[in-house]
C-alpha cells in the first residue's frame, strides 16, 4: 500500500520529467540543426533590390528580387542575372538584365523589325514592357563564346548591350554574373519557421522540467 502511495506522489512529476526531456530534446534539434540548414540554405540565396526600371514590368524599380547565386555553372538564355558591368560602361553598380543571347548566338535588329532576330528566327519575347519597341538601336552580334548578351525588358530605358555595340560587340564575360533571379526560395522560408517553432517547443520543454522538479520535491517532503 505504501509503495503504492510513493508512486501516485511520483508519477506526475516522471512523466513531466520525460515530457520535458522529449520537448527540450526537440526544441534543441529544430533551433540547431533546422536553424542551421536555413542559414547554410541562405548562403545559396540573397536578396536584393532592382537597381533602376530596365527591368519592368517584371522587376520595377526599387522591387525585391531573390538571387540564386552562381556555382558552376553559366547562365542560360532567357534567364534574369545580376552582374557586374564592363569598367567601359562607366557604370560601378551591378546591373540586372535578361540573357538574349549566348556563346555562338548570333542576334541582330533592324529598324522596322517586329522582334529580335536569333539565330535567324524571331526571338518570341512575352516578358516585354512594350512589346512594338523590341530595341532602340539597329545592331548585329555575333557573341563570343563565354560570354552574354544581356538586354532589359523595358528596351527604352535601358542603357544595356544593345547600346554598347561599341564596347567589345556589347557582350558581358558569363563570369560577370554571380546571381539569376528566381521565385521566393520557400525552402528558406519554411526552414525559418521551423526554426522558430523550435522556441516555444524548447520553453514548454524547460517549464515541464521545472514543474516535474517541484513535483518530485513535494513529493519527497510527503514521504
Amino acid at each position: 500500500m505504501e509503495q503504492a502511495r510513493r508512486r501516485e506522489r511520483r508519477g506526475p512529476g516522471r512523466r513531466r520529467g520525460i515530457w520535458a526531456v522529449v520537448l527540450l530534446g526537440l526544441g534543441a534539434l529544430l533551433i540547431v540543426e533546422v536553424g542551421w540548414g536555413g542559414l547554410l540554405f541562405t548562403k545559396e540565396y540573397d536578396l536584393r533590390s532592382v537597381p533602376g526600371p530596365s527591368m519592368a514590368p517584371a522587376h520595377p524599380s526599387g522591387s525585391e528580387v531573390w538571387l540564386e547565386r552562381l556555382a558552376a555553372r553559366d547562365v542560360a538564355r532567357g534567364e534574369v542575372a545580376l552582374f557586374a558591368p564592363p569598367a567601359s560602361w562607366g557604370v560601378d553598380a551591378d546591373l540586372l538584365g535578361r540573357v538574349v543571347a549566348v556563346g555562338g548566338d548570333r542576334i541582330s535588329w533592324a529598324k522596322g523589325d517586329a522582334a529580335l532576330t536569333l539565330n535567324g528566327k524571331p526571338l518570341v519575347e512575352p516578358y516585354l514592357k512594350d512589346p512594338a519597341v523590341p530595341a532602340v538601336v539597329p545592331f548585329d552580334v555575333t557573341v563570343p563564346e563565354g560570354r552574354m548578351f544581356v538586354m532589359g525588358d523595358n528596351r527604352v530605358d535601358s542603357a544595356d548591350s544593345h547600346i554598347r555595340i561599341a564596347d567589345d560587340g556589347g557582350s558581358v564575360p558569363m563570369s560577370a554574373a554571380w546571381g539569376v533571379a528566381v521565385g521566393t526560395p520557400t525552402g528558406l522560408l519554411v526552414a525559418g519557421a521551423v526554426a522558430l517553432l523550435g522556441v516555444p517547443v524548447l520553453l514548454t520543454g524547460g517549464g515541464l522540467g521545472i514543474a516535474s522538479l517541484v513535483a518530485r520535491r513535494r513529493a519527497a517532503r510527503a514521504l
